[in-house]
């Protein structure tokens, strides 16, 4: 798959790889103005002055952009080479994490024993997800999603993880929808992953014949209730993440879960090799 691949489209949106340092850049902007500027993150020194979310991972990731090839009515847009970029999310496979310095997720959930437990399947992380409010909405969820089911069977993926978050850093402010995910949502033995230790926040802070899962529903973010659509699976505990102001759970959601009608939106597992033809 080469950069700057447009591997979704819906309505006026596309989504593809970032291609070059300037879209990656344009990324990192799109990161601060949402997870600092509207979601409270701390920011350092580094990102308060240069108004970028960055890390080390960014330069061994594949980064997702949303673009709206038009000129969208928001204010200060992020401009990429084909529009205004609008949404992002970071990925990285397995095969590229241990070749440089490991998975992400790994500091806040022990994500190891899983994927030493199942050395047949290639994993990919995904993480930094991030959409401009006026596009923070179903139908660029599922474009998200389209692009990177795409990027899955192109890569010949078997299983995605990473962390999902609640805004906020107080767990019993989410009391109901942690208590929903750890009841209703947890994944099976064989796919469990715990919080680390030292980070671990119990998700079960109601009884489960307390928990209404309508009005939890109701309550999580679009991108979880994406995740959930899908078949995904929740990590045992929470944690609390101070710098980005959240509270956050364990997505674990393998190929072989993924609900088969979302396959008439996003392509057939059967559909893989066309896929690799069309976006090499």
């Amino acid at each position: 798959m080469q950069a700057g691949s447009v591997i979704g489209a819906k309505a006026d949106l596309i989504v593809r790889i970032a291609h070059g340092a300037a879209d990656i850049d344009a990324a990192q902007h799109l990161r601060y103005r949402v997870f600092y500027e509207e979601l409270s993150a701390k920011p350092d020194v580094i990102a308060r002055r240069t108004r970028r979310d960055s890390d080390a991972f960014d330069e061994i990731c594949d980064h997702l952009l949303v673009v709206s090839p038009g000129r969208p009515d928001i204010a200060d847009p992020i401009e990429v080479s084909d529009g205004t970029l609008v949404g992002t999310y970071r990925l990285l496979r397995q095969s590229v994490a241990e070749a440089n310095r490991g998975f992400y997720t790994q500091d806040e959930f022990d994500i190891a024993p899983l994927i030493a437990a199942k050395p047949e399947l290639q994993f990919l992380e995904l993480g930094r997800s991030c959409v401009l409010k006026p596009y923070r909405t179903r139908p660029v969820v599922e474009l998200l999603w389209q692009g990177i089911w795409n990027y899955v069977r192109f890569h010949g993926l078997d299983v995605m993880l990473g962390c999902a978050s609640l805004e906020g850093t107080d767990p019993q402010t989410h009391a109901l929808t942690l208590s929903f995910l750890a009841h209703f949502c947890a994944a099976p033995p064989e796919w469990q992953v715990r919080a680390q230790s030292s980070r671990y926040v119990e998700m079960k802070l109601m009884p489960r014949q307390e928990v209404d899962p309508k009005a939890a529903l109701k309550l999580l973010p679009p991108l979880i209730k994406g995740y959930l659509r899908l078949g995904c699976y929740i990590g045992e505990g929470a944690v609390v993440d101070p710098q980005f102001n959240t509270v956050d759970v364990l997505i674990v959601l393998p190929v072989s879960a993924i609900n088969p009608r979302y396959f008439s939106h996003f392509g057939a597992r059967e559909e893989a090799r066309s896929a690799q033809r069309l976006m090499s």
